[in-house]
Formats: structure tokens, C-alpha cells, sequence
């Protein structure tokens, strides 16, 4: 049987988790991020290249069109599914471990991966696509190990409940898992890491095993691990580089986000590491 989530149940464990009381300043850093994160990515880094290739043309004609002409090519490139996902399968080397290695860690960490705020099919606000799937695989591994389980994901786009709230519901109702640790106050995979951390050191908690995407997993194991954890990457929604399908080529949208997500964790990788 799941646990009753009533109104007020949810409203004490937001009061209890130590919820940042200055939410407009944070979700202002976070859309900021966001903002500086989509000049960055494609495809708007893209028309910004092709902006400029427009401007190029009236004083430097030849190097306007070399600058259009490249920016379509990567525009092309970009959103063909094959490219975008041999990326993200490139990312996701390493993020598996073996069910039986993980026995001896301590605890699961499941992080958020978004929310999904006019859900009028469950009644209201819950957990995203990408969530859903990192606690699919969570309560898998919980049934596996028995171990216990912390969720973390903050309020950074200021939605009625932070993601970790929303997350404990989805677990302990629908999966049947129960959720020890709920850490509500990190709006980013680091925040992540400091905040897990700051919850588990108390209870004895090093070695972990750490549910996200495969493709997120080396920002977040490096995260992690500075933190002082070890960490058993747990990844899932592997890409397998897609078939060789004529289709696979031609660009469409889900090629371009698969892109765009690789993008997004390489400039965060590389950002962790000119931060240290």
C-alpha cells in the first residue's frame, strides 16, 4: 500500500527541510543560468552564428557567406538523431554498475530531473518525464538492496512544491518504496551534492549509489565525489547511437534536443572543471 500524501502532510515536509526562505532570489539566479545556458545551446547559438553571417554580408561578403554556410551546416548536423545520440552514448561510458556491486554501498540518491506542473491527470503538480525514469530505476534498485533511499531537487522555477517533495509522493505511492532523506533545498547537480552531503555525513552515509541519466552522470559523479562521496553510478535512458536508418539522418526535433543536452553537459563539465 502507498503512502497518504494529504495537503498537509506535504506542507510539513517542506517546513521541515530547511526550504530557502529567499525563493525570488533564487529562482531569479536560476532563470538567469537558464537564460545564459540557451545563448549557449543550440539551436540559438546557431541563429545567433547565422545572425552574424548576416550582418557579415553587407562589408565582408566572403566571410558572411563562410559564416551562414557554417552555420547551417551545424544547424543540419545538430539535429540529425544519429549525431545527437552517439553524443549522449558517448557521455553515458561508465554509468552502469552491477546490481550485485552495489550492496555495499550505503544508501540511493536519486536526483530530480523536472517537474511536470498542470498534471490535470494526477490532480496537479508532479514529476517530469526525466524524473519518472531516474525513480523508475531507483525503486528498482531499492527492491534489489533494500537500501534506503534520499531524493534531492529543489523549487528553482517556483512551482508549488519543490521536485524532492514530489518525488518522495511518486516512490512511496506508486512504487511502494519508502524515502528516508528528502532534501529540498538545491537548485543545481552541485547544490545537489553539497546538500546530499550535508544530510548523510550525519548518518555515517559514504558510499552511495547515484541514479541519474547516463548522459548526466559524469557532471554528477564528479559532483558527487567532490562532495566526498563515493560513488556507484547507476545511469539510465542509455542511447545506443540509433540505427542506421535513412531517417536517423534527416534532421528533427529530437535530434536537436539529444544535441542540445550534450552541449548543455559539456559546457558544464568543462565549467566544474575551470571552477576546481
Amino acid at each position: 500500500m502507498g503512502t497518504n500524501f494529504s495537503a498537509a502532510k506535504i506542507n510539513r515536509i517542506v517546513a521541515t527541510s530547511h526550504l530557502p526562505s529567499r525563493l525570488n532570489l533564487l529562482t531569479m539566479n536560476w532563470l538567469m543560468t537558464n537564460l545564459i545556458a540557451a545563448l549557449l545551446l543550440p539551436p540559438l547559438n546557431l541563429l545567433l552564428l547565422l545572425a552574424v553571417g548576416l550582418v557579415l554580408l553587407r562589408r565582408k561578403p566572403r566571410l558572411g557567406k563562410l559564416v551562414i554556410m557554417a552555420s547551417v551546416a551545424l544547424l543540419w548536423i545538430f539535429s540529425t538523431p544519429v549525431v545527437g545520440s552517439h553524443l549522449l552514448a558517448l557521455l553515458a561510458r561508465g554509468a552502469h554498475t552491477p546490481v550485485e556491486q552495489m550492496r555495499d554501498a550505503q544508501a540511493i540518491v536519486v536526483l530530480g530531473g523536472g517537474t511536470y506542473p498542470d498534471a490535470l491527470e494526477y490532480g496537479g503538480e508532479t514529476v517530469g518525464v526525466a524524473s519518472l525514469e531516474r525513480l523508475r530505476l531507483a525503486a528498482r534498485l531499492q527492491h534489489r538492496t533494500g537500501l534506503p533511499v534520499l531524493v534531492t531537487g529543489g523549487n528553482p522555477d517556483g512551482g508549488q512544491y519543490p521536485e524532492a517533495v514530489l518525488m518522495k509522493k511518486v516512490l512511496e505511492e506508486e512504487f511502494s518504496v519508502p524515502v528516508r532523506w528528502v532534501e529540498t533545498a538545491s537548485n543545481n547537480t552541485r547544490e545537489n551534492a553539497a546538500n546530499s552531503r550535508a544530510v548523510l555525513a550525519s548518518e555515517g552515509v559514504h558510499t552511495i549509489v547515484l541514479v541519474t541519466h547516463g548522459w548526466h552522470m559524469p557532471r554528477a559523479q564528479r559532483a558527487f565525489e567532490k562532495a566526498g562521496f563515493q560513488v556507484l553510478p547507476a545511469g539510465t535512458g542509455f542511447h545506443g547511437g540509433g540505427s542506421q536508418s535513412l531517417l536517423n539522418w534527416m534532421p528533427s526535433a529530437f535530434g536537436l534536443h539529444t544535441s542540445a543536452q550534450f552541449v548543455h553537459e559539456a559546457i558544464g563539465l568543462l565549467w566544474y572543471r575551470l571552477k576546481g
